[in-house]
């Protein structure tokens, strides 16, 4: 069970629509990487699981990363806000704006539609908790390419927040992984030899 509080996990005030920028992190709601995929993944990795503190961990991630598709919702809402038709065509947004008009839907930024695809479950306790790691790195990887590219401060903040959570999630994820020491305290001492 959620407890829902109707504010953001960081606040995004952007005073200057983009949509030249909305073109681009739009691929942190829906792309390959981005935030609807992580929390989808982490939200059904959970259910086979077979550690409670690990099912935990996913869990709370997966709930972060729904927060995190809220904040992307809200930066594509504010760079696209009061766009007119010139806008649209400056910006190349043409197609998305004739099957969307200003309504935030998740692709990735080449314009591919979200795809269960992206949602990597395995089942396997290894095999899921790596594809977790590494989701994590490939989404701090699209946050510096858009940090890159995007020199408006109101819309960079919440950006380096969100790739700051990436991080901290890599973090959690790496919790579950042998650090070397009491070996009864890491999963993967616990698993049974497949071989």
């Amino acid at each position: 069970m959620w407890i829902y509080e109707r504010k953001l996990q960081f606040p995004v005030k952007i005073k200057n629509p983009n949509p030249r920028y909305a073109k681009i992190i739009v691929s942190q709601l829906g792309g390959p990487d981005g935030e609807l995929g992580a929390s989808t993944r982490y939200l059904n990795q959970r259910y086979s699981m077979p550690y409670r503190d690990v099912a935990g961990i996913l869990t709370d991630v997966g709930t972060e990363e729904l927060a995190h598709v809220e904040m992307i919702g809200t930066i594509l809402h504010q760079l696209t806000r009061n766009m007119c038709v010139e806008d649209v065509s400056r910006a190349g947004l043409d197609a998305y704006f004739v099957d969307h008009t200003a309504g935030v839907f998740p692709q990735s930024a080449g314009g591919v539609p979200f795809d269960a695809k992206y949602v990597g479950v395995k089942g396997d306790v290894i095999a899921d908790l790596n594809e977790d790691l590494a989701a994590e790195q490939k989404a701090r990887v699209t946050y510096d390419n858009l940090l890159r590219m995007i020199d408006d401060h109101d819309v960079c903040e919440p950006l380096r927040f969100l790739r700051a959570r990436e991080l901290v999630h890599y973090q959690r994820f790496g919790e579950t992984k042998p650090s070397g020491g009491n070996a009864k305290n890491n999963l993967y001492s616990v698993i049974p030899r497949i071989l």
